[in-house]
């Protein structure tokens, strides 16, 4: 009994916020990139990915913001199964995608592949992300940015700037306050969590969602118990509002054009859940 309830004790601490890193427990496992990959290949739902006419107006928008044609050269980080490299590269772009999961990176090979488009996928955590190339546009879609803890994205923020051209732009979403005000704390247990998202064997799982209203951080703590193992996946989410999003953008040497309440380019409203930002590397 005692064993049991440090057991429960041990699922239901809160960690500190970022304490623990687990982005290959999510992308780069057999099942659960199989089950990613159907949610990012679902067009009508906002899962993995944005639904596909989401994606179809934020291609539109940022080819004619970005006046995107064949001297563009673009990276997009987090690029899944190439939702949005493959539309780029048809406009003739020069893309480069990449992402943690091998099977994302080998669905939108395939793709390119049968469409005769010259894209570049590299498969691989974006933060160990090294190339000579530099580029024009750099993207990073679906709030990805807020994964990151603070040193992360700081580190990620230097990495952009490096890779840029001269005057080259980022353009990203990240969560809001308002998003942050809608979440609430719980605690959950349900066999099968997810109807079976986390393996393909019997499993019991349990879901703790902490908030950190002092660091505006909210986790989705997963602990799944299978026969064999038992693991813990924590999903990390920063929200910002636009002064604090600005002010990282900032202190990393871009010069901040405009925020939007989405990559679609719609007007800013401050009681949207999302906030798109483009940013400028800024020309010492």
């Amino acid at each position: 009994m005692v064993k049991m309830f440090r057991s429960l004790e041990k699922i239901n601490t809160r960690p500190e916020p970022f304490q623990f890193y687990t982005a290959d427990s999510l992308w780069t496992d057999e099942h659960t990139s199989e089950q990613m990959l159907s949610y990012h290949l679902n067009g009508e739902v906002d899962l993995s990915s944005r639904n596909s006419a989401f994606i179809d107006r934020s291609v539109s928008w940022i080819s004619a913001h970005f006046k995107v044609g064949p001297e563009t050269r673009i990276a997009d980080f987090g690029c899944g199964p190439g939702l949005y490299t493959t539309r780029l590269a048809q406009r003739q772009a020069h893309v480069t995608g990449i992402d943690f999961s091998k099977r994302s990176i080998r669905y939108a090979q395939e793709v390119a592949a049968r469409e005769g488009l010259s894209i570049r996928y590299v498969n691989g955590n974006y933060l160990d992300f090294e190339t000579d190339d530099r580029f024009q546009l750099i993207l990073m879609i679906m709030c990805d940015f807020c994964a990151l803890s603070p040193e992360q994205r700081k580190r990620m923020l230097k990495k952009f700037h490096m890779l840029l051209e001269p005057g080259g732009s980022v353009l990203l979403d990240v969560y809001s306050l308002k998003a942050f005000d809608q979440r609430e704390e719980t605690a959950m247990y349900e066999t099968d969590l997810l109807d079976g998202f986390w393996s393909p064997n019997p499993y019991y799982g349990f879901l703790n969602t902490f908030k950190y209203e002092d660091e505006k951080v909210v986790l989705d703590k997963y602990t799944i118990i299978e026969a064999a193992r038992t693991r813990t996946v924590y999903n990390w989410l920063q929200y910002f509002s636009p002064k604090t999003l600005m002010k990282e953008f900032e202190e990393s040497g871009f010069v901040v054009e405009k925020l939007y309440s989405d990559v679609t380019g719609a007007s800013f409203d401050s009681e949207y859940s999302e906030i798109g930002i483009v940013a400028r590397k800024r020309v010492r």
